[in-house]
Formats: C-alpha cells, structure tokens, sequence
C-alpha cells in the first residue's frame, strides 16, 4: 500500500454517504482546496473530537472556500449519529471498505478489528496532495485549526505570486 505524498493526484474513491447518495472523490472536492478526513468509527473519542473540531471551524473553513469529507467503515446509522453528535454539517461517508480505502489511499488498517486507522490530507484545487497525515493509531491527526492556517499561508503565497507577475 503506497502512501500518497504532496503533489501525487487524490485517488478515485467512492464512499455512501449518510442521507444517501455517493462521496466520489476527489471529484466532490473538485475546484476547492478540500479535506479528507478518515476516522477509526463512533467509538473513538479522539476521532469525535476531530469531527467537532471541523464542525467548530466551519466559518473560518468556509471564508477559506475549504471543502471538507470524512469517512469510515461504520455503517450509515452510526454515521449519522457520528455526524449528529458532532454538529458535522459537511459530508460523511459510511461503510467504507477498509482494504479498499488502504489500497488507495495508504491509510492503515487495525487487522484486529478491520477498522481504518486515522489519516488525513489536504487538497489543492486541483485535487492534488497538499499535506498528508498517517497515524498507526489513536493520536497523530490532521486538525482544523492547523488545516486554516496552512490554507491562508498557501492562498497568501498564490496570491503574491500572481501581484508579482
């Protein structure tokens, strides 16, 4: 399982989406920096507060035009509970097949449970990698916070650029 660094192009990925319909990325995030989010399911609390973290930066995401998914191998009422709880107002993907999403992706799989470890990356517009976050368990997780600030830099740096020629 290759791990995807910055500039490698997302890979196609199709995910339900709780309420129905399809997450297909990174089409969903086409023309947006965006976010994806994988969480290990309900039962970790470091993964809701990540969620609740999201849903707290909604606003400063918003500003930044950041598009923001998460997904994992919970099924879609445990999903929408998830997102419930959370105050999650983006898109949130359920029963995604573990072995599939590593496959793509590169994000760890727990054998002992089947579940998917957390990762996290940044994309560009065009749907590149900006920042890719691996973790082998519980802790090690792309913040919001982190993902505003680092979105302002890189739109910043856009910006002189393009005044400069």
């Amino acid at each position: 399982m290759p791990l995807l660094h910055n500039g490698d192009a997302f890979p196609k990925l199709d995910v339900p989406a709780v309420g129905g319909g399809t997450i297909a990325l990174p089409a969903a995030l086409a023309g947006s920096w965006g976010v994806v989010l994988i969480y290990r399911g309900a039962w970790c609390p470091f993964c809701n507060a990540q969620l609740a973290g999201f849903a707290a930066e909604k606003e400063a995401l918003d500003r930044l035009g950041v598009k923001v998914v998460a997904l994992s191998v919970d099924d879609e009422a445990t999903s929408a509970a998830t997102k419930a709880k959370n105050h999650v107002q983006f898109p949130v993907g359920h029963s995604a097949d573990a072995d599939a999403v590593a496959a793509a992706t590169g994000a760890f799989v727990n054998p002992s449970r089947n579940f998917l470890e957390p990762a996290g990356f940044v994309l560009a517009p065009d749907g590149t990698v900006r920042a890719a976050a691996y973790a082998t368990s519980a802790i090690g997780r792309v913040v919001a916070k982190d993902v505003v600030g680092f979105v302002g830099y890189m739109q910043s740096v856009a910006a002189k650029a393009a005044a400069a020629e």
